[in-house]
Formats: C-alpha cells, sequence, structure tokens
C-alpha cells in the first residue's frame, strides 16, 4: 500500500440500510466482522459488508474511521441497547395512547452510549408532541429525538409479504428507493390496474424498475401499437409486441401474422411504405375498376348558357345590352352624388347663413 493510498471498508449498521464507507486504517478486517466504529452521532457498533478496498488520493470527503473490532463487552452492551429499546417501544406507545396524538410508533434506535433515544413514527399530518417528548425525556434521563417517515420507509421499518408471496425487497435487501413511474409498467405490457402494480406501501412497486431497462433494449426498434407498417409477410396494423421473443403481430387482411424483429429490420429498406388509414379507406371505397374509369373518361366542354331575350338589329340578345347598360347607369348615379353636397356640408351653409338673415332684421326694425 503506497502512502497516499487509503484502505476503505463498506459498513452496515441495520439490516437492509444503506452502505457507508469507513477508514479502516491499519486494522485487517473482513466481510461479517462486528467494529466499532466514529460517526457524527457518536460511537456506533455495524457490521462490515465488503472486502477492504484500495483508495488512490485523497477521498472527495472527509471519511471517519473504524476505532476497533467488536469484542465481548460491546456485544453485551448492544444486546443491552435492544432490551431497552424494546422497554421504551412499550411505553412511548402508552403514552401516545393516552394523550391520543394521531401517529403510528414504528421503531425505537438508541445510540450505543445511550447519549440518544430515537423513535420512528408515521402520521398523516403534522403531530405536536413537546408533550410526548417531555415526558419521555423525564421517564428515560436522556435526549429525546422524535423523527417521522413516509410510508415507504414505514413499509421497510414494518416488513411484510409482497403479492409475489416473498418478503419485502425494501426489508430484506433493498438499500435505497428509486424513483418509479408508470412508463416502466408500459414498456413491460402490464396491465395499468393499481391494484396490482402498487405494493404495500400505496406506491408503485419498487420491482418494476428492475427489468425496465432490459425491456426497453429488447423493444428498441420495435413498432408502437397502432401504427401502419409494410412488412415482408404482408401489410397490416401492429396489435401486439412480444418484446422477450422479439417480435410483433400485425393484422392484416388474411389475419393476424407474427413478425420477427431482426427480419423486419433486415428488410425494412426493401419495403414500400405503408398507405394511411385515410388511403386505405379511400382505396375501399372506390374499387380499381371504377377509379380506373374515372381516369378514362374524357372530360366534356362545359355549353355556355344561352340567355333568352330579343335580338336587336347587331343580333345580340337584349338582355346581355341591358347589363352592359347596367355599368353605366350606376356610374351615372355616383357622378350624382358627387355632384349633391353631403349632410354635413348642408348644415355648415344654413349655419353660415343663419347670422346674415339676423342682421337684416336688425336693420329692417
Amino acid at each position: 500500500m503506497g502512502r497516499d493510498s487509503l484502505k476503505t471498508v463498506g459498513v452496515r449498521f441495520k439490516r437492509a440500510s444503506k452502505v457507508y464507507t469507513f477508514a479502516a486504517g491499519e486494522l485487517e478486517l473482513g466481510p461479517g466482522d462486528r467494529v466499532v466504529l466514529e460517526t457524527e452521532r457518536g460511537t456506533a457498533l455495524g457490521r462490515i459488508v465488503s472486502s477492504p478496498e484500495e483508495l488512490d488520493g485523497p477521498p472527495a470527503q472527509p471519511l471517519k474511521r473504524v476505532l476497533r473490532v467488536a469484542n465481548e463487552e460491546d456485544l453485551l452492551t448492544e444486546e443491552k441497547n435492544r432490551e431497552f429499546e424494546r422497554e421504551a417501544f412499550e411505553e412511548c406507545g402508552k403514552c401516545i395512547r393516552e394523550r391520543n396524538l394521531p401517529m403510528k410508533l414504528l421503531s425505537v434506535e438508541a445510540l450505543f452510549d445511550r447519549s440518544k433515544v430515537v423513535f420512528y413514527f408515521a402520521s398523516e399530518g403534522r403531530v405536536d408532541f413537546r408533550e410526548l417528548v417531555r415526558e419521555l425525556a423525564r421517564r428515560f434521563h436522556t435526549r429525546i429525538e422524535m423523527r417521522q417517515v413516509g410510508v415507504r420507509d414505514e413499509a421497510k421499518i414494518v416488513g411484510g409479504v409482497g403479492c409475489c408471496g416473498r418478503e419485502l425487497c425494501c426489508a430484506k435487501w433493498l438499500s435505497e428507493f428509486a424513483p418509479i413511474s408508470v412508463r416502466m409498467a408500459k414498456s413491460q405490457n402490464i396491465a395499468l390496474n393499481p391494484a396490482k402494480i402498487s405494493g404495500i406501501c400505496g406506491r408503485l412497486m419498487c420491482c418494476l424498475a428492475y427489468e425496465h431497462k432490459m425491456y426497453e433494449e429488447l423493444s428498441r426498434g420495435m413498432p408502437k401499437v397502432g401504427k401502419r407498417i409494410a412488412t415482408h409477410l404482408g401489410e397490416g396494423k401492429v396489435i401486439r409486441r412480444n418484446t422477450l421473443e422479439r417480435s410483433f403481430v400485425i393484422f392484416t387482411e388474411g389475419g393476424e401474422v407474427e413478425v420477427p424483429l431482426d427480419e423486419f429490420k433486415a428488410r425494412k429498406g426493401e419495403l414500400p411504405p405503408a398507405k394511411t388509414e385515410e388511403a386505405q379507406t379511400n382505396s375501399n371505397d372506390n374499387p380499381p375498376q371504377q377509379r380506373d374509369r374515372a381516369k378514362s373518361r374524357p372530360s366534356r366542354p362545359r355549353r355556355p348558357k344561352q340567355v333568352q331575350g330579343k335580338a336587336d338589329g347587331d343580333g345580340e340578345p337584349a338582355a346581355r345590352q341591358a347589363q352592359e347598360d347596367k355599368p353605366s347607369e350606376a356610374n351615372e348615379k355616383e357622378q350624382r352624388m358627387d355632384s349633391q353636397p353631403s349632410g354635413s356640408s348642408r348644415r355648415r351653409r344654413r349655419r353660415k347663413k343663419k347670422p346674415s338673415q339676423s342682421r337684416e332684421t336688425k336693420k329692417d326694425g
């Protein structure tokens, strides 16, 4: 081991909890060893879950160190703490029922040196537990912390059996929760039934993410359901996809046909594009014989409409000449309108005349 290298180990404090990295120093450690560790909350007892590894260069964050391998006294202290946690759970449950608080107590955790006791609970809303904390501190003579958790952490702490008949993944081995979406169920062709795809916590099951990447890789290049495509086995509409078998089923005029995805990709460039549904319906409404007849028929010239009326001396119908005379009459009307003064101009003239008439009347007087 070089001067700049650092030996590290992975440690868990509880079953299915997160794995933390600690500096092992010069201690000879291996998976399964119980060790006493230095943490931010004080000393703690944990179990090594990974073999020692050498870290080249300084770590991104300063690491806490392993103090020693746990001895018999440390293991005895751990057993006493487990008994104390069971007693604290019963006492806290009684206090909650006496005060009728809307909270569900899940578990109790006492630190290795009992400098603090943490109570984990679940509740739909906020809870005023100040009086409860004072009562617990008076009984146990230590620091008390009340920590509220969500529904997924509640299932992890309590445990249970899933719809598969096995122990919950989060309680057995799953250390961190991954985000789950409905798109993962769609990519695996799972029916979107909330009762079928939800766990005991009421959220989407974590196992939906286990095979999601594999399904995405297998279905890459596969046409979507409902799309109309042309294949070497015929033209039709995609009605079903078999992702694990890497094939899809199309509905053609002859019935359902299963098309292998690899053959479809290999011959995709040799096939013409499929007709759209509108073009398909138009072709079904108009048979090919009728379309050919319509194309072969020559277009007949339209006859001009004859206007009935008496002919003039020049031989043109009187009605046509009357139509030609109409624009001239309209022009005459426009000229008359232009020559006549508008209503506003008439009012102005009347206003100008009135004062002159009043002067003449004064002179006559």
